[in-house]
């Protein structure tokens, strides 16, 4: 008999602290993945940088403004002919009434600081902007009795100027520009170097207006923000308790058959239908069909709203999906109703991301364009920002998605500013709506 215990022993044909070529390829693989995986993440975040370098770049500037101050005196051989203080009377000097004024102010400035310069006073005052005669009408209509005083004004200087100052505008440029000249600019210089003209921030940007093309110096986004406030009220109001409401009656009272699927197959086919698709529905339906008043808030809000309702269903049945089946088990066992295990019980635990689900809606259609363009909502249509709730629904007026559009294609390069300008108040609009989802979501989400 053979003595087994004498045999040599097989050694192994792999070893545990040996790696095998199908094991060194396999970890060579995962590197190459994690390398892919890094090298597309540092791609997104310096196409991000750029991104928001090229946007502040542009941007930043139409926060600033340049000013020229000055000492107007408010003539009254020019604005009072009668002397009476009578505002009906004074209401008859128009704005070009004004304008001599200005000439006026710009000769006893340059009088003042010892300056020289070959301009005339018509092309010294053409350095302001084409609102300062309005602006100083206003000022004289506002309180009669101040005419016959001197008073210091800041008027607006003109795209041109404020363009130079910026460097946006150059002598080079100009060569062919028939609303500034080479002498303009160097008196621009000596009066910016006495200190008469200078930049300032720009608060009229955030809280003005629009403005027409021979003025867009005075061009502001704070009618078009007030718009964009009433028309995310009406998607508030509407879109919220009618999204969630069919949500949960899809998810947890709804018979399971083909008509609940076809539903839940047409919410998911709206989620991915083009928003322009929605503004075409809103312009035959609210105004062509139910005669609502064009380039209102109130009608963008309606058009708004059915856009973001599949949202809001979506991320709601979602939401009621991820609270688990025992707490419904654990209610009715109790002997509460269906209705009370819901509303008790399941709503309170979704409620977290449904509330992110409905604020991510709101800032998708906050940034909308497209819908609204359809409808009439677009720029320089309201003057002033509205009075009240009525008006601020049902007065024509734009959004701020609609005027940064409008700005875009204008020609003036100041417009353009602007345009790059309205974009960061409406990335800052955006970025804070999301910022608040995601404080919301970690603040009250429950962990199953």
């Amino acid at each position: 008999m053979t003595d087994i215990s004498q045999t040599p022993s097989t050694p192994p044909k792999t070893s545990i602290h040996k790696t095998d070529a199908r094991t060194k390829r396999r970890n060579a693989a995962e590197r190459r993945f994690k390398a892919y995986g890094i090298a597309a993440i540092t791609a997104g975040l310096l196409v991000l940088v750029v991104l928001v370098g090229t946007i502040l770049n542009n941007g930043l500037g139409a926060f600033q403004q340049t000013f020229v101050s000055l000492n107007v005196e408010l003539s009254e051989a020019k604005l009072d002919k009668k002397g009476n203080r009578n505002l009906e009377d004074v209401k008859k000097v128009s704005t070009f009434g004004y304008a001599p004024l200005l000439k006026t102010a710009f000769e006893t400035k340059i009088e003042e600081l010892g300056l020289e310069t070959e301009l005339k006073s018509k092309d010294m005052a053409a350095i302001l902007s084409k609102s300062a005669a309005a602006e100083l009408r206003d000022f004289v209509l506002d309180d009669v009795s101040r005419i016959g005083t001197t008073v210091e004004f800041t008027f607006l200087a003109n795209s041109r100027v404020d363009g130079y100052l910026k460097g946006r505008v150059t002598r080079e440029s100009i060569a062919n520009d028939k609303k500034i000249s080479a002498a303009q600019l160097d008196f621009v210089d000596q009066m910016v170097a006495a200190g008469v003209v200078e930049k300032r921030f720009n608060a009229d940007f955030i809280f003005g207006a629009d403005a027409s093309d021979q003025r867009p110096e005075a061009a502001g986004i704070g009618v078009s923000m007030m718009g964009s406030f009433f028309m995310m009220l009406v998607v508030l109001a509407l879109a919220l308790p009618i999204g969630v409401a069919a949500s949960i009656y899809l998810e947890e009272f709804a018979p399971k058959n083909w008509i609940t699927d076809l539903i839940e197959v047409n919410i998911s086919n709206l989620a991915a239908v083009p928003s322009i698709v929605f503004g075409i529905l809103g312009l035959a339906v609210f105004i062509n069909y139910m005669h609502l008043p064009q380039s209102a808030p109130l009608v963008g809000g309606l058009v708004l709203t059915l856009m973001t309702l599949p949202t809001i269903i979506i991320s709601t049945r979602a939401s009621l999906k991820a609270v688990p089946p025992s707490i419904r088990d654990a209610a009715l066992g109790l002997g509460a109703s269906k209705m009370q295990s819901v509303f008790h019980h399941v709503l309170p635990l979704a409620a977290p991301g449904i509330l992110t689900g409905t604020i991510i809606g709101l800032a998708q259609a906050l940034g909308e364009t497209a819908p609204l363009l359809l409808i009439g909502m677009i720029g320089f249509i309201a003057s002033n920002a509205p009075d009240s709730i009525s008006a601020g629904l049902l007065s024509p007026n734009s959004a701020m998605p609609a005027q940064i559009y409008e700005w875009a294609k204008r020609a003036e390069p100041a417009f353009y500013e602007r345009a790059w300008g309205g974009i960061i108040i409406l990335l800052i609009f955006l970025v804070t709506m999301n910022t608040i989802a995601v404080i919301l979501r970690r603040r009250f989400e429950r962990r199953w």
